[in-house]
């Protein structure tokens, strides 16, 4: 009874609330259309696109909080409003006072990175990441120009360069077979094996070693880098008021406690990476004899590009960021999609097992991963399913432009429904299925790729914004999910009475299950 009075209470000043606010929304749609006619006639009476109905100052973030109170994600609310009212994949969406265009068909991702790509390659302002990481000095984040040009050469030729990446296989197998030995503990005790902090575990410590030389292997520096990680994770991809109202910036009160989270993260991160290139610089003469790690190439090519300490934390926080998360998701995804269809898991095991030259063999190395075909399409399979950025970072226009018909104004965030796109049913075939043989030789998607060429795949993004990092990030996946398919059948531990795997999923910059993945390993004899 008394909740039933509450619930009375609050509807009644709600209803007030709203009642006093309808002599301002009748104004400012009355200034709304005025602006709308003006915005027209500027613009050459040019077509935006189709858009849900709206509120007034809050556009549409209202529709994103009713789905967030459902428990639906933005991939999955914008591919369901885009829909019912967007047109040919295309609509636009009023995020607060910030007009965002959301693309969810492969041939408008086409025009936005390929068609249009010179002209929509750059990032809107987001006052969080400027702070974090030293006004944008790094890849992900930073505007298009030629700052953003030399941070992504420096990436793509001495840091994540094919080259590079083969000269880290040591530190990949050895860390392969530290993730086994702990498998392989569970297994003969016959226990549940948290399978979501063994690969977050090992895709963390490859990056680590690859770019500090391990140097951050100590139990309290990886308990920092981790707590940091998760905080920037969550600071840059939560819900920033002032990205959807950005005239509250202007407020000093309000600008001052935004740039103070942030700038609270900035100075934990360079006291860890302070240290760490202090320890660089310290032993570079030491560490010549030996393969370089990040930092070393960094610090080597300092003077060549000019770069700053700033430079070098930034790229940093970037590269563990972006280099972690991701692997590590795909990873816990392929074994969900694994233990959700028995089929799959039992077709793979053979090929792997097979395909390993000597049947002595405790482990799967780099050598044997070129001929295992199945593997690579069970990967690809689950990034169609799964990308670990179901929203890629969202693009911005620098100039008036179009899309698929569309007019583009200026200064426009365009987000790319990267999860809408893997599961168009007018493209893919039983797109909810996990079916990794849709990309086997004898089928019509054999030939999709990663390299950004197929709108419909777009699990590393595509044109100049493409992430880098496809390689370094595919062999650690490969080498890792072969081997746990290798020795150890899996069974889903028991929780709360039954077998079971929580779907429950949450969006911060990237797609997280909530759930840890508890499987039960079974060593068998090969």
């Amino acid at each position: 009874m008394l909740l039933t009075m509450r619930v009375q209470t609050i509807l009644h000043y709600a209803f007030l609330f709203l009642l006093a606010l309808f002599p301002c929304y009748v104004t400012l749609l009355h200034f709304s259309k005025r602006s709308k006619s003006k915005q027209q006639r500027q613009h050459g009476h040019g077509r935006l696109p189709p858009s849900p109905p709206r509120l007034p100052l809050i556009g549409h973030l209202h529709l994103a909080f009713l789905y967030r109170l459902q428990g639906i994600l933005p991939n999955v609310s914008f591919r369901d409003l885009t829909s019912r009212y967007g047109r040919d994949g295309v609509m636009l969406v009023r995020l607060g006072s910030v007009p965002t265009i959301v693309v969810s068909s492969r041939r408008a991702a086409e025009a936005v990175m390929r068609t249009q790509d010179h002209i929509l390659a750059s990032r809107p302002p987001s006052t969080m990441a400027h702070t974090l990481l030293y006004g944008s000095l790094d890849v992900i984040f930073a505007p298009y120009g030629d700052h953003w040009r030399q941070a992504k050469k420096i990436l793509t030729t001495h840091l994540l360069a094919v080259k590079k990446v083969q000269s880290y296989r040591a530190v990949r197998e050895e860390e392969v077979r530290r993730a086994m030995a702990k498998v392989s503990d569970a297994a003969m005790a016959s226990k549940a094996l948290d399978v979501s902090e063994l690969l977050y575990g090992f895709t963390f410590d490859v990056m680590c070693r690859a770019a500090v030389s391990g140097r951050a292997g100590d139990d309290d520096m990886s308990r920092r880098f981790r707590e940091l990680l998760d905080v920037t994770e969550k600071l840059i991809g939560g819900f920033n008021l002032e990205d959807y109202i950005p005239w509250l910036l202007r407020v000093g009160v309000f600008r001052r406690a935004v740039c103070a989270r942030a700038e609270k993260v900035r100075k934990r991160w360079a006291e860890l990476l302070d240290k760490v290139i202090d320890d660089h610089e310290a032993g570079k003469q030491v560490l010549q004899q030996y393969e370089h790690d990040f930092v070393d190439v960094l610090l080597s090519h300092q003077h060549e590009y000019g770069l700053t300490r700033d430079h070098i934390k930034a790229l940093l926080i970037d590269i563990f960021v972006a280099g972690t998360d991701t692997s590590y998701l795909v990873l816990e995804y392929a074994m969900v999609e694994l233990m959700r269809n028995p089929r799959v898991m039992s077709r793979l095991q053979d090929e792997v097992r097979h395909g390993v030259p000597n049947t002595q063999e405790m482990e799967v190395t780099e050598e044997g991963l070129s001929s295992m075909t199945y593997l690579k399409s069970v990967i690809k399979e689950t990034l169609r399913l799964h990308p670990p950025a179901p929203l890629l970072a969202p693009h911005y226009s620098l100039t008036e432009t179009h899309i698929d018909g569309y007019m583009v104004p200026a200064k426009t965030p365009i987000l790319i429904n990267n999860w809408a796109l893997g599961r168009d049913t007018s493209v893919w075939e039983d797109a909810e299925e996990f079916k990794p043989e849709r990309f086997m030789d004898m089928s019509s998607e054999a030939t999709i790729n990663f390299k950004g060429n197929d709108f419909q795949f777009l699990p590393f993004g595509a044109g100049r914004r493409m992430c880098p990092g496809i390689n370094f990030s595919l062999c650690s996946i490969e080498i890792m999910l072969a081997n746990l398919v290798y020795r150890f059948n899996w069974e889903v531990a028991t929780v709360i009475g039954k077998p079971s795997i929580d779907m429950t999923e949450e969006l911060w910059l990237a797609l997280h299950r909530k759930e840890k993945l508890l499987l039960i390993p079974k060593m068998v004899g090969v």
